[in-house]
């Protein structure tokens, strides 16, 4: 939870944004300077698409994701009628592996990806992975109720998110699945991130997807100006975006969604893991430069979060989709109080209620201050012991593979090629949905949180308790 520190010097460069306070400085990136990065993207990877399509020709008859039922497509006119645009569903990296002789694009691209940058430290990288596993359930807590929800407080960036349908509540949860695939892959092994891993190949698909949407968007836009204002929103999937995404995957993390856990990092992991993020934004083509240091990834963090992060209406259909979408599933079970309750606390309760978010009880927040203290417990208790904290590490990456990917529950043991599954179309648009019928039933993770603070509690009152005794003792031999 955002707590401001009383103590901090406050001077006329100091900035206020969502219960994050920070000093603006040269380092960080105003308005008129990230204007251009809303009109740049990644054109290689478009050019390489069409080259992928020329080669396998996409199939058409993919279904557009709503909320609704039965859509009720908008009238369109006889020019919009004649041209069928392209829906690309294939393995786009098995497709740039196998062809990329055959064209000088797509052999750019295929070098570019498969060629590792001189800053690249490949015993730093394995350490930026170990970092991800070592404070593993902040992490995925953060990713989830803070990069991902609270992502959706950037205005520009939801109008494309809601032109694929990929958040309605019927497919957010698979969504979240896949994206959370993505970054176990990554990090799963050094082999896996390293070209030819299942990892860096996840990283080339992820990266034609984003031109695949990109494409999509801007030639229905083209074609009808209304449905996406690009002199505003930008082009979709821009370099401001991808720097966005890399900095919420990392700098975030590491400056807001641990330290509202509880959760510290020494300045050698922050090192680490930005520069493991860093290299997959590399992969994904993003420009990089401001993830050289951690002060550099700091600062464009900081710059967003103050520029970009203005919610609206559509900010608050998906942020509530996504709690819609989780609600009482497995594995965790958690009840609806205590998703919002993890969205408040790690965005803050201005986010929040700009977000539409229901407020909570103080039950709920006695629960995220157990939670807290139990990853505080338990993450500072592996990190102080090394032959300890690799068997951890080990182990949760076998446990948060099953749960994501291999148990049915999560993506039922299939990989996802993050094929074109959430094709935009004009009269796709993603709305609000309706909280699930479910049964609530024991929930471990509630009980858990509860024990932890009961725990926490007893401790400090007992230690309380011993030092007036000692107290009371020596001012009595004292007088």
């Amino acid at each position: 939870m955002a707590i401001p520190n009383p103590f901090r010097r406050r001077t006329e460069n100091t900035k206020y944004c969502w219960g994050y306070e920070f000093e603006w400085t040269d380092a960080h990136l105003t308005n008129e300077q990230a204007e251009p990065l809303k009109h740049s993207y990644d054109v290689l990877a478009e050019e390489c698409l069409d080259c992928l399509n020329a080669i396998s020709p996409p199939t058409n008859g993919a279904l557009p994701r709503s909320n609704n039922e039965q859509q009720s497509p908008l009238k369109e006119t006889e020019h919009e009628k004649e041209e069928v645009l392209p829906l690309p569903q294939r393995d786009l990296y098995a497709l740039l592996r196998d062809h990329h002789e055959s064209d000088h694009k797509l052999q750019k691209l295929w070098a570019e990806v498969n060629t590792v940058p001189p800053w690249v430290d490949w015993a730093q990288i394995e350490r930026g992975q170990d970092v991800f596993y070592r404070y593993g359930g902040p992490a995925l807590t953060g990713l989830t109720y803070q990069s991902l929800l609270g992502g959706m407080g950037a205005a520009r960036v939801v109008e494309t998110l809601a032109r694929t349908g990929g958040f309605n509540t019927k497919v957010a949860r698979r969504r979240l699945f896949e994206t959370t695939q993505h970054i176990l892959q990554c990090t799963k092994s050094l082999d896996s991130i390293k070209p030819g891993g299942a990892g860096h190949a996840s990283s080339v698909r992820v990266r034609l997807l984003h031109a695949a949407v990109r494409q999509r968007i801007m030639k229905l836009a083209n074609q009808r100006p209304s449905y996406f204002n690009v002199e505003e929103w930008g082009v979709p999937v821009n370099d401001l975006d991808q720097i966005a995404t890399v900095g919420t995957f990392c700098a975030t993390l590491i400056w807001v969604s641990f330290p509202r856990q509880g959760i510290f990092l020494r300045e050698q992991e922050k090192e680490d893991y930005v520069a493991l993020w860093r290299y997959i934004g590399y992969i994904l083509g993003t420009p990089t430069e401001h993830f050289e240091t951690t002060a550099k990834a700091k600062a464009i963090m900081e710059s967003l979060l103050y520029n970009e992060v203005h919610p609206s209406d559509m900010s608050k259909i998906l942020a509530n989709n996504i709690i819609h979408s989780l609600e009482g599933q497995p594995p965790t079970y958690v009840s609806t109080d205590m998703l919002v309750a993890s969205a408040r606390w790690l965005n803050g309760n201005d986010l929040g209620d700009e977000l539409g978010l229901p407020r909570v009880s103080f039950y709920y927040w006695s629960l995220m201050a157990g939670q807290c203290l139990f990853f505080m417990g338990l993450c500072y208790f592996y990190r102080a012991m090394p032959y300890l904290d690799r068997g951890h590490i080990d182990r949760l990456k076998r446990i948060f593979y099953t749960v994501i990917v291999d148990a049915k529950y999560g993506l039922a043991g299939i990989e996802t090629t993050f094929d074109f599954k959430y094709v935009p179309e004009y009269e796709t648009v993603t709305e609000m949905g309706k909280p699930t019928e479910i049964k609530l039933r024991s929930n471990n993770i509630e009980m858990r949180n509860l024990k932890a603070l009961a725990i926490f509690l007893g401790v400090v009152g007992i230690g309380t308790w011993a030092s007036i005794r000692i107290a009371s003792s020596v001012l009595a031999r004292i007088w």
